[in-house]
């Protein structure tokens, strides 16, 4: 028999707070670019996400999430892929000083 007390546990916890999102069964569409949106069309895609986003109870835990794992695409937490780098590019500067 597996001896499962070394395995780390259930994890679900980490998780929980997708089951509350305000994107939950939206879809990936408003949240991620497809290939080639540029300009006013993209502008306004990230600004669709974002009033998602703005009314979502649990924005700060999914953008924690996005920072914590380096989510590379996408609106997540009310930030695009450029605020997010920017964001994370500030608190760098921040904690080296």
């Amino acid at each position: 028999m597996s001896d499962a007390s070394r395995l780390p546990g259930p994890a679900e916890h980490h998780w929980a707070w997708q089951a509350e999102a305000a994107c939950r069964g939206l879809g990936s569409r408003p949240f991620f670019h497809p290939a080639g949106e540029r300009g006013e069309d993209r502008a306004a895609r990230d600004e669709t996400a974002k009033k998602i986003c703005a009314r979502c109870p649990v924005r700060e835990a999914c953008l924690r999430h996005a920072l914590r794992t380096g989510e590379a695409y996408g609106v997540w937490g009310g930030l695009t892929e450029e605020e997010r780098r920017r964001h994370a590019a500030r608190r760098s500067v921040g904690a080296a000083a």
